[in-house]
């Protein structure tokens, strides 16, 4: 007997749940509810002390008065709620998001709601060094730092568990794929590498840190890598790689250099007739010149005294 899926089987599956998006929630100022609160103590401590001093009913309705005012007061003050600049208090009423209060001061809200502090300030987490092979196969150590803030309280604090371990996480799983996907250096210049495009490696881990918390609600201000070196195993044959284009490139330059001298030393004497050469002694004097130009130690040079032939 095959197996029907809900679908198949006539039964629709519930949507998704919209998800949470900030808005202001509905407070009133502080300070007002706070004047009223102490008015009300005094006023409930008065009736109370009033009605030992009176008798029958109305000794009744004073105590009643008084309890009331009390209670009013008491919860008055439990509403009461103070926001410091750099933060927002997330309010929850009965499992249900009612908005979010970001307006520094003394606040009030409902005395029945449950209150969460988030901070709105900009903050930055560093990366632990972490070992990854590069496009190339080569294990490189890499870290960074990233600036976030929290730019929806709501989605900061119901979209996810807990968004600050949520954004460490995604970090890090954001600069281990950028430094898999790009090369450490290039060979010919011809694409990205890790090395000699910082600027443009940075922007684009910040796209990707971005996309993967934008869930959660944060903002990535920015992004930078804070290490970035060969791994210990090969630093060192790598370093001689590098040395070995160095030297490379360096003898390239002096040889290109030293045929453009050559050239310009046979052209010239061609044209103000100094001497006239074959093609044999041209070559032994194009020799001669490049031994003298590319070689790393100074050469010693013998005088002619004879014909031009000996």
């Amino acid at each position: 007997m095959a197996l029907q899926t809900p679908v198949e089987a006539g039964h629709q599956l519930a949507p998704a749940p919209a998800p949470v998006a900030e808005y202001q929630a509905r407070v009133t100022r502080g300070v007002k509810i706070l004047v009223a609160c102490i008015v009300a103590v005094i006023a409930g401590v008065a009736a109370l002390v009033n009605a030992n001093k009176q008798t029958g009913a109305t000794t009744t309705a004073l105590v009643w008065v008084g309890i009331l005012l009390l209670i009013i007061a008491v919860l008055g003050l439990v509403g009461l709620t103070p926001v410091a600049p750099g933060q927002a208090r997330v309010i929850q009423l009965f499992g249900k998001y009612r908005g979010t209060v970001r307006e520094p001061g003394m606040q009030w809200v409902n005395p029945f709601t449950h209150r969460i502090r988030v901070s709105t300030r900009i903050r930055n987490h560093e990366t632990a060094q972490a070992k990854v092979n590069d496009a190339d196969g080569n294990p490189i150590e890499i870290a960074a730092v990233v600036v976030w803030q929290v730019q929806d309280t709501a989605k900061a604090i119901f979209a996810v568990d807990d968004y600050i371990k949520f954004v460490a996480i995604q970090t890090e799983t954001a600069v281990r794929h950028i430094a898999s996907s790009y090369p450490y250096t290039s060979q010919d210049g011809s694409t990205l590498s890790l090395r000699d495009n910082a600027d443009e490696i940075t922007q684009r881990l910040s796209t990707e840190i971005a996309a993967r918390v934008q869930s959660a609600g944060v903002q990535i201000i920015e992004s930078r890598l804070t290490r970035l070196s060969y791994a210990a195993e090969i630093a060192q044959a790598m370093l001689r790689q590098q040395q070995a284009s160095a030297v490379v490139g360096a003898r390239m330059k002096i040889v290109e250099g030293a045929v453009s001298m050559v050239r310009l030393a046979l052209e010239r004497l061609e044209e103000e007739d100094v001497v006239a050469l074959d093609e044999e002694r041209k070559a032994a004097m194009v020799s001669n010149l490049l031994v003298v130009l590319c070689s790393e130690q100074a050469t010693q040079q013998v005088v002619n005294t004879g014909s031009l032939y000996q």
